[in-house]
């Protein structure tokens, strides 16, 4: 039920290592004005929807429909909210969940940690935070990541949801000096290249990056969103205790990235062998992205992907992930992976529980 695409050994080691052991889940929702660019993104069929999709999501994530939240569930092109996986398992397992709030529009109105962030301008800007918000945010980060990391003897799940964020990791990727290019994915069915392309060329020629290599946090400042700092720092400090499990594709890759930018700028000890990138098949075998070329790209850092499949789901919502709809998000890779790590489920009791959520 687990494949890994980079970094076979390592990975290996880590599964093993980790292998029914109970995680934590921590999702760190942030907003980018870059979600509403129109044809951006497909989290969301307006940019006005998408400007709630984070919080909606929260909303589902914590109260699992069980309970009408304040925001539903944004209407989508095709397809319905990755959510629904997060929650199955998180619900079904038992898995301990946390949500971060970076930098959202408004307030949640279930529970969250308020970090002290703001939503992020544009990256056409070039000017998407101000620098003493990304300190703030990576310190935020250093101090849960502490406080939420296990022993040596489990790991934490840091999640993210964040509509537009493939587009600012491409421009976060992109400045750090990574050939990002033509390798990130999309919640559409065909990823929208050119048009990520020419939206990140904007940010970055208008933000006038020219040190080699260029201060990471100077780069999330220029192109980036709340969430990127805030996980990095989640993940320098959760690595020095336990494993971490980056639940995401293309955004995971590039807080990876940003994450070992930010150790060697600043001298902060972590432990990368510790470290490892979970998603979903849809993203990995994404023919019109190239997820393994991207990891391998970034380096050394083993790429994990559930096999969890729709085809053969009652709800077409859930078998438009095989159409290469929504494909991933909220954690929902990292979750299906926690579920077969801790839980030993298989596709069939993993399918049941998400079209259990959704019938609800």
């Amino acid at each position: 039920m687990i494949h890994v695409y980079a970094q076979a050994l390592a990975g290996q080691r880590w599964l093993e290592r980790y292998r029914g052991c109970r995680p934590n889940f921590a999702c760190v929702l942030g907003f980018t004005d870059t979600a509403l660019i129109p044809g951006i993104s497909a989290a969301g069929a307006t940019p006005e929807d998408r400007r709630y999709t984070a919080i909606a999501d929260a909303e589902f994530l914590a109260l699992g429909g069980l309970t009408p939240g304040c925001h539903p569930l944004p209407p989508l092109t095709a397809g319905a909210s990755p959510v629904l996986i997060s929650r199955a398992v998180l619900e079904g397992c038992h898995i301990p969940y946390y949500l971060f709030n970076a930098g959202l529009p408004q307030p949640p109105t279930v529970p969250t940690v308020d970090l002290g962030g703001f939503p992020a301008r544009c990256l056409t800007t070039g000017a998407a935070m101000d620098l003493e918000t990304v300190r703030h945010l990576l310190a935020m980060g250093l101090l849960w990541g502490d406080l939420l990391a296990q022993d040596s003897n489990s790991y934490t799940i840091l999640a993210e949801c964040v509509v537009g964020g493939t587009t600012t990791a491409l421009a976060v990727t992109l400045a750090l000096g990574i050939p990002a290019a033509g390798k990130v994915n999309s919640s559409h069915p065909e990823c929208n290249h050119q048009q990520k392309w020419e939206v990140v060329q904007t940010g970055l020629q208008r933000a006038g990056l020219v040190a080699v290599p260029p201060d990471p946090l100077l780069v999330v400042a220029a192109v980036g969103d709340p969430m990127q700092p805030v996980v990095a720092g989640m993940t320098i400090a959760a690595s020095r205790k336990g494993g971490v499990l980056l639940a995401g594709g293309t955004q995971m890759l590039a807080v990876y990235a940003l994450t070992r930018a930010i150790a060697r700028a600043y001298d902060l000890f972590w432990r990368p062998e510790q470290v490892v990138v979970g998603t979903t098949r849809w993203v990995a075998a994404d023919p019109t992205g190239d997820t393994v070329g991207l990891a391998q790209s970034v380096g050394s850092v083993p790429l994990l992907a559930t096999n969890l499949s729709f085809a053969t789901s009652q709800y077409p919502q859930l078998r438009a992930y095989e159409q290469g709809y929504v494909k991933e998000g909220v954690g929902a890779g990292g979750a299906a992976i926690a579920s077969h790590l801790y839980s030993g489920w298989n596709q069939s009791q993993l399918l049941a529980a998400v079209e259990s959520i959704l019938r609800r």
